[in-house]
Parts: C-alpha cells; structure tokens; sequence
C-alpha cells in the first residue's frame, strides 16, 4: 500500500527477491481483489494518519485487519495499529489493538534513535510467522517510538534495547506487525516476509 510515505522501494525490491511481484495500492478500491495488504511504514505516526485519512483509508483499514485478513504493517504500519503515539498526542491510531506507543527513555549512554541490529525473541509458540528463524533472529531496526500491547490476546515477540524491553512484534491470526524493517534485514527478514505471504507453509 502506498500512502504517500512509507519504505515503498525496499519493500518491493524485498518482495522481487522472493518471486513476488506485487500490486501497489493508493485508496480504499484497491483492496478489492488483494489477498495480502502490506504496509510500509516510514515517518511521524501523526502524519501517516492524516495522509491515511486523506485517501479514505482509515475505516477500511480497521475493517481489513479486524477481520483478520492478511496485513503486514512495517515500523509505522505497526505503531499504528495501537490507540495512539505520544509522537502526536492527540492524533488517534487505527485501534485494532489496546495500547499506545511511547518513547525510549533517555539514560545515559542510551542512542535513541535505536538503529541497528537486534534480537526479536518470539513468545508464540509454534507460530507460523516465525518458522525457520530460530529461538532469537536479529533484524534491523531504526525508531524512537515503540508500541506497548495491552490486550493479551495478541502474541508478541519481545527485544530489549539498552534494558528497555518492548514488544517487537504483535500477530493474531494472518495479522503480523513489526518494529524492525524486514525489508532491510537481509536473510530474516525475507523468511518472515515469506511465512507470512505462504501462512508458513
């Protein structure tokens, strides 16, 4: 999906690498006919929702991911999912899942920005998304804001930054977001990518 923002090249030249050659929507009529809906996500939290809103695709969107049709968000595309940012206090998120996204605390020798290279830990046992990635994949990841999960009914998979430990992930059903960028996350994130466009067959 292009909103007019988001990581769109990378994800594509990620999807090319597996053999899939996808179709780039813009508003809500193209979902009709889509089996996967991806969203990239790059930029302010408050801003994605306003270019969202500008192109009528924020009702759509919750529907789609409500009924739990295939969504990957990305970065952006997974912070929001949740109620809300302190990125933009007062913008609302989509509100598919309970919780808000907040900021790294800021210690001393702490980078915030996080970017690089970290482990994401899934805690879904047996979790179609995460086969062939092993007990602790690292990805890349590059953000200041990261989502806190307050319904339980979402798995997550969980990294610690600098002793700061957030959810890197949520996944109910053929819904799966993450922090991290899989697009730029080499061998990993292409298997993730894979698993969620084949359900992990």
């Amino acid at each position: 999906m292009n909103y007019g923002g988001g990581n769109l090249r990378s994800v594509e030249n990620a999807l090319h690498a597996l053999g899939v050659y996808p179709e780039v929507i813009v508003d809500a009529a193209g979902l009709e006919g889509i089996t996967h809906l991806i969203l990239p996500g790059q930029g302010e939290f408050g801003d994605v929702m306003a270019q969202l809103g500008k192109r009528g695709l924020v009702e759509p969107l919750r529907e789609w991911i409500s009924a739990g049709k295939p969504y990957f968000g990305i970065c952006v595309g997974f912070q929001i999912l949740f109620e809300g940012s302190d990125e933009a206090p007062d913008v609302p998120g989509l509100g598919v899942v309970k919780g808000r996204c907040v900021r790294f605390k800021e210690v001393t020798g702490k980078k915030v920005p996080q970017m690089g290279w970290n482990a994401a830990v899934p805690q879904v046992p047996g979790s179609k998304f995460w086969k062939g990635l092993g007990d602790e994949p690292y990805f890349y990841f590059v953000h200041s804001y990261f989502p806190v999960p307050q319904d339980s009914s979402w798995g997550v998979s969980l990294t610690d930054y600098a002793g700061e430990e957030f959810a890197a992930t949520v996944e109910k059903g053929e819904v799966l977001a993450c922090q991290f960028h899989p697009e730029k996350s080499q061998d990993a994130g292409l298997v993730l990518m894979r698993n969620f466009l084949s359900g992990g067959e």
